[in-house]
């Protein structure tokens, strides 16, 4: 573990020795500026063959394939996988939505576990860690940077992100797809209370640009149970009108929406081919980062 300033209330450090086991991989190649553990586009030094190419007058000699010569009488060179660092870009909602929480712990303060261990995770293995916090616009921003100072700015703006305004989630990583220049493993934390076709074109956008996309959608069990048993007021959390309404009465047509929703937004995120894990806040933020990693080295160089 690195020497902190302070205790962080959403860092646990038996979970973090824990899920330091695995590798925090990207499923796209990177483009670092250092050496690291991760595919990049172009060739280089590393242990693992990529192909053969034709000879070219100035190719390093010693990179000819003699037994090739033996085979076809021409000249072959052997290239190799470059291997460089990531850019990790968490994409962290503070919209109002995020203060809903009925396990004991809010959206906000899961998702801050998430990508406090996120961050810890890249740190430790060479990768350069950035951070947007987003609700009506870019509230915070800290492009990619490694090392043990541009970690604890990263920790410290987490600490201090408070849940406010309505979700501009579209418009926001429409602007992030441009503003990030190089390629970079995206995680997006949010509820995504967004029309799943709005979402297509963001999504599509950021593929576009060779990121490699990751959403971890945080939805609370009443959200999907809706399990309330006397007349309520819904409340807005960002800014609309409340609602006071009979629960029995709407349960069934809730329970349909949810549905068609959450059919929608499968449809959009294979179309998008983005990597997506819905969670509820009463999952162990332990295995669900454990899961995220597990399914990430398993699809490891999928493009």
């Amino acid at each position: 573990m690195f020497a902190d300033r302070q205790p962080r209330s959403f860092l646990d450090t038996g979970a973090l020795s824990r899920l330091a086991a695995v590798p925090l991989c990207s499923r796209r190649p990177m483009q670092g500026n250092v050496s690291g553990r991760h595919t990049s586009p172009h060739r280089g030094a590393s242990v693992e063959f990529a192909e053969y190419r034709k000879y070219v007058p100035g190719d390093d000699l010693r990179r000819l394939d003699w037994r090739a010569y033996g085979r076809s009488d021409r000249f072959y060179v052997k290239e190799f996988e470059a291997d460089t660092n990531l850019r990790l870009c968490v994409v962290f909602d503070t919209s109002g939505s995020m203060d809903f929480g009925s396990t004991g712990i809010t959206k906000i303060e899961y998702a801050r576990k998430l990508a406090g261990s996120l961050a810890y995770l890249a740190s430790q293995q060479g990768d350069a860690v950035g951070l947007s916090c987003v609700a009506d616009g870019i509230v915070r921003n800290i492009p990619p940077k490694r090392g043990p100072a541009h970690l604890m700015n990263v920790f410290d703006i987490l600490e201090q992100a408070q849940p406010s305004g309505a979700t501009q989630l579209v418009s926001v990583l429409h602007e992030l797809a441009e503003t990030i220049r190089q390629r970079a493993l995206i995680v997006i934390l949010s509820d995504f209370f967004v029309e799943p076709e709005l979402l297509r074109g963001c999504l599509q956008h950021l593929r576009f640009r060779k990121h490699d996309v990751s959403m971890l959608q945080l939805l609370d069990p009443l959200e999907l149970n809706f399990n309330f048993r006397r007349p309520m007021r819904f409340i807005d959390m960002e800014g609309g009108p409340s609602i006071f309404a009979e629960p029995n009465e709407i349960a069934d047509r809730y329970q349909k929406a949810l549905q068609k929703y959450a059919d929608e937004l499968l449809a959009v995120v294979l179309e998008s081919a983005v990597d997506f894990h819905p969670v509820t806040l009463d999952e162990s933020f332990e295995q669900v980062l454990m899961r995220f990693l597990v399914g990430r080295t398993r699809t490891k160089g999928v493009q």
